[in-house]
């Protein structure tokens, strides 16, 4: 869903050979699926601009739906210190539909573990644990996030958890998965419905960036194999499971929309996440300075087709049911350094700093190092010093929730728990 990485000079060629569309032009930080912490996010890219233009469609009359989806990084345990328990004191989980757990692995075409320690074998002490229950080591015992997260369910009986796959960091596998999608899927099957934690889990989340387009890696599977991979993954986990997929906002022209049949996909999916921030960001070191998660275009843009509406337009366009598309919101702030002009289009010298990742921040800490000056495009930025960040606030969500209503969105889903304040300052923005 997040996360960083840098694209080097050599895989910018060989995606330039792969593929008709343009390499993303990097994104913030590349770790280890297993180190202290990672910072996921999913870069968009600087593209050569294009003269597509995309219109605000009529609002619909069809009902917005109630879903509110977070993930929770499996990783936040680590330098972050986010635990499932602090789903629970933040009031968070009273406001949530659903928890997307991130990550597994997508690793020679099979869905797999992404950290067995965070997963299942983390011990909590009393005072750690959701329920002020310590674990134990008897035999067969669960323990981690997953036991974490059985507990919480407990805590709220109507709260659904999905088990996410792939992400920034992990999608290469799904190239290898997409030859054998049957295979693939009974895999996915076989691993969140392990008799140890199956009651935990209620559906899978697949989050593959990009089908036939370019991430990290490369992708060049072709047209129809998002399609067939969702395919198989709904025909293996059935009706009774859910089966979502965070999917991308692209909607310049020749961009990652156009790339994979997310229309022919949509059958198979209870709904789509697409991943509405992450625009613009300091990969582009000397700026200009823009916000990452706009809801609309505004005059100078650095990319026509980077912002909420035009993404929701596109998918709509396709045929995609509004029901199935929920509306995306991050919960931490993309900025740089080496700035003067306050208004956004401004020149930089390179990223700002950050807690884990230079040019990116959580909400919790922005709002009170560098307080929001001024809005555009229904999003929040703020100058401070040499600093220019952007992020959003509980006025600008209530703002996108309004666009939400109108447009008759599925819900609302966000990247992610951890960069919320102690209280759930941005969940409880959320209606």
């Amino acid at each position: 869903m997040l996360r960083p990485g840098r694209l080097s000079a050599a895989l910018a060629a060989i995606c330039t050979a792969a593929l008709t569309a343009t390499l993303l032009a990097g994104s913030a930080a590349a770790g280890e699926p297993r180190s202290a912490d990672i910072p996921q996010a999913t870069s968009k890219a600087a593209k050569t601009p294009t003269t597509k233009t995309t219109t605000t469609k009529a609002a619909t009359t069809e009902a917005a739906g109630d879903k509110v989806v977070g993930y929770f990084t499996e990783w936040g345990i680590y330098q972050r210190n986010y635990h499932v328990k602090n789903v629970e004191t933040s009031g968070s989980a009273a406001k949530l539909t659903h928890i997307n757990y991130a990550f597994g692995n997508v690793t020679g075409g099979k869905c797999a573990i992404g950290d067995s320690y965070a997963d299942y074998d983390k011990a909590y002490d009393a005072a750690s644990s959701v329920d002020g229950q310590a674990d134990t080591w008897d035999a067969g015992a669960l323990r981690g996030n997953f036991n974490q997260l059985r507990k919480l369910k407990k805590l709220h009986p109507g709260l659904k958890v999905l088990w996410s796959f792939g992400g920034w960091t992990w999608s290469s596998g799904f190239t290898e998965a997409a030859k054998n999608p049957a295979a693939f899927a009974q895999s996915c099957y076989d691993l969140v419905e392990d008799p140890r934690w199956a009651d935990v889990f209620d559906g899978i989340d697949i989050d593959w960036e990009y089908p036939n387009a370019c991430g990290l890696t490369c992708d060049t599977s072709g047209k129809d194999a998002f399609k067939n991979l969702m395919s198989a993954v709904r025909a293996k986990f059935g009706s009774s499971n859910l089966v979502t997929a965070a999917i991308t906002a692209d909607a310049s022209s020749g961009g990652k929309i156009e790339a994979a049949d997310y229309a022919g996909a949509a059958s198979y999916v209870d709904w789509y996440n697409p991943m509405t921030y992450d625009f613009f960001g300091a990969w582009a070191a000397q700026g200009p300075t823009a916000p990452h998660s706009p809801l609309t275009s505004y005059n100078g843009i650095p990319q026509e087709g980077f912002n909420t509406d035009a993404a929701i337009s596109e998918l709509k366009g396709l045929g995609i049911p509004a029901s199935k598309l929920l509306l995306g919101i991050g919960f931490y702030g993309r900025g740089w350094t080496g700035v003067s002009q306050d208004a956004p289009g401004g020149t930089a010298t390179g990223a700002a700093p950050g807690t884990y990742e230079a040019g990116i921040e959580d909400y919790k800490v922005l709002k009170g190092s560098c307080p929001a000056t001024g809005t555009v495009a229904g999003t929040a930025y703020a100058h401070c010093g040499s600093q220019w960040w952007s992020y959003d606030t509980p006025a600008t969500i209530a703002g996108k929730m309004n666009y939400k209503q109108q447009q008759g969105l599925g819900g609302t889903f966000f990247w992610e728990l951890s960069g919320d304040t102690a209280n759930g300052e941005l969940i409880k923005s959320i209606s």
